[in-house]
């Protein structure tokens, strides 16, 4: 253990603030203290049970926090851990977020009072609450509120410093995903039939490298056909090596059960209409299209095929001549002048703007809301008036609107989610694991550390 004099003076002076209670006389009105007083051993109004790089952890930190702790676990009706072990864990955590927050500190991470009421306001609403009822239910509970709104301070600040420290450096890849939901696929598809079309392009049992090669080159050039637009159907019929070559590779309707094994993951990840990379097995190389789904469940959502014209406003354009500009090429395309030329000339949205304002296919959320509650509003065909949103001001044409079976979206999105999480805890808890190994702890009471016994 360092000596006094060795300790930082910040740490130092923060120490002695902390011990200067307990060394002097206890006294009253001002008034000399007794003999009786005097000879009375010192007073220890609080502690330090552990030293954390510049700061301590004190003995009314560490009871307050085992309380709240108590109080958490037995309203879960969990059993809570005997007292020796409730301390150790207990102050092994408040050493842990007293080495972030410190660290969050050098780093410059701030949470100032308006994100903090803010928070404080999501906490109300999610708790279906006003801000008053909700502070007054913290304090029924015996709970001070300065003291829970600077502890949600402290997690903002923790989250924050997560965020720079590990989220970032998380990656989940398109093969992780699919390789999930390949992995889960009997389970997601168990009441799912797929109906399909199958092209093979045969390679013989004994094949040399030569006949794999130029099966394979064939299978290549069969692909880039259908990509092109062959019908898939008469592509099968002459020239599939399969038994169903001459329906069209129609294999009918199936569940993955009655499905070749080599099928089951480029189906699960496929959308109706669409066709699969080139699939290898010991009979050769496949090709196969997903014509239909029925059963399980699906996740159908509405798309929308638009356009738009977006005027930005700036030092030079105000809300007004947005609108007014606005108006006047609405008024010109129902007049019959062609409104992916004006989106050309006139848009400020240079990704659009080359496609004449063309946004494509769109699921529900895609865009701003202001955006999305105007789309709403129109039949096909119909122009907006102009409308504002945080880009600047817009009118927008609906071109038409498809139902779309939306489920390997949907599953991506999920699987992707999932294994985010799942590779952020892995690197959150090895990267706090570095943070406290690395960090100098200094324990003031005996058998807190971790190591020793009850």
């Amino acid at each position: 253990m360092r000596s006094v004099t060795e300790l930082r003076p910040a740490l130092l002076l923060a120490i002695l603030l902390l011990l200067l209670p307990a060394l002097l006389p206890a006294a009253s009105g001002g008034e000399p203290a007794s003999a009786d007083t005097a000879s009375a051993p010192p007073r220890l109004l609080d502690r330090i049970v552990a030293i954390v790089e510049d700061d301590v952890v004190t003995w009314r930190e560490l009871l307050q926090r085992m309380d709240r702790i108590e109080r958490q676990l037995r309203e879960k009706g969990i059993a809570v851990p005997a007292l020796p072990s409730l301390r150790r864990q207990v102050l092994e955590r408040l050493i842990l977020e007293r080495l972030q927050l410190q660290l969050a500190q050098r780093l410059g991470i701030r949470i100032d009072d308006l994100t903090l009421d803010r928070q404080m306001e999501r906490l109300a609403r999610a708790n279906q609450m006003s801000l008053q009822q909700f502070r007054d239910m913290i304090v029924a509970d015996g709970i001070d509120y300065a003291a829970f709104r600077e502890e949600v301070r402290r997690e903002l600040a923790l989250q924050a410093l997560h965020k720079r420290m590990v989220d970032q450096s998380v990656q989940v890849s398109d093969r992780e995903v699919d390789d999930l939901i390949a992995s889960q696929s009997q389970s997601l598809f168990k009441d799912t039939e797929f109906h399909i079309r199958h092209i093979l392009v045969a390679v013989p049992e004994q094949a040399t490298p030569e006949q794999v090669r130029k099966a394979r080159k064939k299978a290549e050039r069969l692909l880039k056909a259908l990509k092109d637009g062959a019908d898939f159907a008469e592509l099968a019929a002459r020239e599939s090596d399969g038994r169903y070559a001459l329906q069209g590779g129609d294999m009918g309707w199936r569940p993955l059960g009655r499905l070749p094994r080599i099928f089951v993951r480029p189906l699960a990840l496929l959308k109706v209409g669409q066709i699969s990379d080139i699939i290898r097995s010991p009979a050769g190389f496949h090709i196969i299209k997903l014509e239909g789904k029925r059963g399980g469940q699906q996740a159908w959502v509405e798309q929308t095929h638009a356009r738009h014209i977006l005027i930005k406003t700036s030092a030079l354009t105000s809300d007004a001549d947005a609108r007014a500009t606005l108006e006047s090429l609405r008024a010109r395309i129902e007049g019959g002048d062609d409104f992916a030329r004006l989106a050309r000339a006139y848009s400020d949205d240079t990704g659009s703007a080359i496609e004449g304002g063309d946004l494509g296919w769109a699921n529900p959320g895609t865009f701003v809301p202001e955006f999305e509650a105007e789309l709403k509003k129109l039949q096909p065909g119909e122009i907006s008036a102009p409308f504002k949103s945080q880009y600047g001001w817009h009118i927008v044409q609906l071109l038409e609107r498809r139902k779309v079976d939306n489920t390997v979206d949907l599953l991506r999105s999920r699987a992707r989610q999932l294994l985010y999480e799942r590779k952020r805890e892995e690197q959150l808890r090895e990267w706090l694991r570095r943070l406290r190994d690395e960090a100098h702890v200094e324990y003031l009471m005996p058998g807190l550390a971790p190591d020793e016994n009850d």
